[in-house]
């Protein structure tokens, strides 16, 4: 392979010494680095980029590109992986539990409101975690002054984002109930905009702080954020967005009819905080243009979790147990996509410039080179799929010993879930790299847009290929819970 560029003895990409208008570059490393110092021999992985900007090729140049060894990626990404998991198993128990009281059995479209709140912490904070773990690894996060900047914008940004989203989802869960319920009750509808406003707001704050230590963190003890963040946020995520969804809507409607002008004091206060958040966003140089570029992934992913939450509505009454069920396949099949889309991100942020996919790979790729083969975040999504087998069998046990008081599960309802999630996990895992090298493609920003529509087309197909294995296993007359005590 010929190139206009060499190699110099500290690992760094020389500029050619003949100007021209088409600069190629070519990186070169091993198996653990593709740039680095010491020098690194030229026996292993090579990357070739073309670039017609000499700015953005220097400043390429001075990247470092880590590629990690497959046992450091599956032990930092396993641990959080795990919490991940009970984070999971305590939101399909307390969903199984709120799903008797009084304020969800009244109001129905509470449960088309659930996915689509508790999704937006992949909306939201997991695009957060994987635009700051991108600094990170670019080594943009050194100063605290720097540091405090980012975390402010990023956290007001978050607040914007969860005001306006959480409306417009409660909005969409109030059309949809009425539509089908043939019936539209004012306090009702009044009272689901505010706990979908207070939920939203409180649980990606609570959030939003715990990723910020666990970046910060993880990048002083020269761990990776992309393995680390994601997932410890969705661990808590679950539980907070059910439990504030659940306290606030319970609260509300038991005091429906002696302090009605609570859920409106709730609106008018975060109709009042919405302008000052958009202020300090539009003031800080780090979220100002994310403000004007992050609307459509965002409220395109809180419609298909919306359609989500219907086949959740349908379901409940349909297949009993269903609900222990769904934020665990759900939630695991988000949280590893989004560890995979975070680390593909930070890749391309460091090997390549906007616009262009990066040769090793192409955007629809074959599936097998995508999630086993070759290509460097090939690797990941293997680990990812292999861990998830083991991880979701332990949770799903787990979770039906709890709920049941006992071990209730059937060998066909384990093979049909665990098809399910797996088919799940990988069609994910594949989705994002197509969409991630697309967007990257047509210079946006995979670390704004991508995360959003995975997380919801999780909840979506999750909800959907959950639904059809209770379906198939109720047809062979093993259904989850029959010939049981609940």
């Amino acid at each position: 392979m010929s190139t206009n560029k060499s190699v110099n003895e500290s690992g760094n990409v020389e500029s050619p010494k003949t100007a021209s208008t088409l600069d190629a570059f070519t990186i070169f490393g091993n198996g653990n680095t593709f740039m680095s110092s010491p020098p690194l021999s030229h026996s292993g992985s090579l990357i070739s980029v073309l670039s017609s900007e000499p700015d953005a090729t220097l400043a390429l140049s001075e990247k470092k590109i880590i590629n990690e060894e497959w046992w450091l990626t599956t032990v930092q990404v396993s641990i959080p992986f795990l919490i991940a998991g009970i984070g999971t198993i305590g939101a399909g128990i307390l969903l199984g539990v709120v799903e008797q009281w009084t304020v969800f059995k009244d109001i129905r479209e509470l449960f088309i409101l659930v996915p689509a709140l508790i999704g937006l912490k992949g909306n939201l904070d997991m695009c957060l975690a994987s635009r700051l773990s991108t600094q990170a690894n670019l080594g943009n996060m050194t100063g605290w002054r720097p540091i405090m900047s980012m975390v402010f914008g990023n956290i007001a940004l978050v607040q914007v984002y969860a005001i306006v989203c959480s409306f417009i989802v409660a909005i969409f869960a109030i059309t949809v109930g009425s539509a089908m319920n043939n019936q539209f009750v004012l306090e009702h509808a009044v009272l689901m905009v505010a706990s979908s406003m207070f939920t939203a707001t409180i649980s990606c704050l609570i959030l939003d702080f715990v990723l910020v230590a666990v970046i910060i963190l993880s990048h002083k003890l020269k761990l990776n954020p992309d393995n680390m963040a994601t997932p410890l946020a969705a661990s808590i995520g679950d539980v907070v967005s059910l439990t504030m969804l659940s306290f606030i809507a319970s609260t509300l409607y038991e005091n429906i009819v002696a302090y009605s002008w609570l859920s409106f004091m709730i609106l008018s206060i975060y109709t009042a905080l919405l302008p000052v958040w958009i202020i300090c966003v539009i003031y800080n140089k780090y979220t100002r243009p994310i403000l004007k570029t992050g609307w459509v992934p965002v409220l395109s992913a809180l419609f298909i979790s919306g359609l989500g939450g219907l086949v959740l509505d349908q379901a409940v009454d349909a297949f009993t147990g269903f609900v222990v069920f769904q934020p665990i396949i759900n939630g695991i099949g988000g949280n590893l996509v989004s560890v995979q889309a975070s680390k593909i991100s930070t890749f391309l942020h460091q090997s390549t410039i906007y616009g262009i996919v990066p040769p090793h790979t192409k955007i629809f790729e074959n599936p097998i080179r995508a999630l086993v083969t070759s290509i460097p975040y090939g690797q990941t999504a293997k680990i990812l799929i292999l861990m998830s087998i083991p991880g979701q069998i332990i949770f799903i046990f787990v979770a039906d010993a709890i709920h049941m008081g006992r071990s209730t599960l059937s060998a066909p309802f384990v093979f049909s879930y665990m098809f399910a999630s797996i088919l799940l996990i990988c069609l994910l895992l594949y989705v994002a790299h197509v969409i991630i090298h697309a967007m990257w493609k047509w210079k946006i920003d995979p670390d704004n847009s991508a995360i959003p529509y995975l997380t919801a087309l999780g909840d979506l197909f999750g909800s959907m290929f959950l639904a059809l294995a209770f379906l198939f296993i109720q047809s062979v007359g093993f259904g989850y819970g029959e010939g049981t005590d609940d």
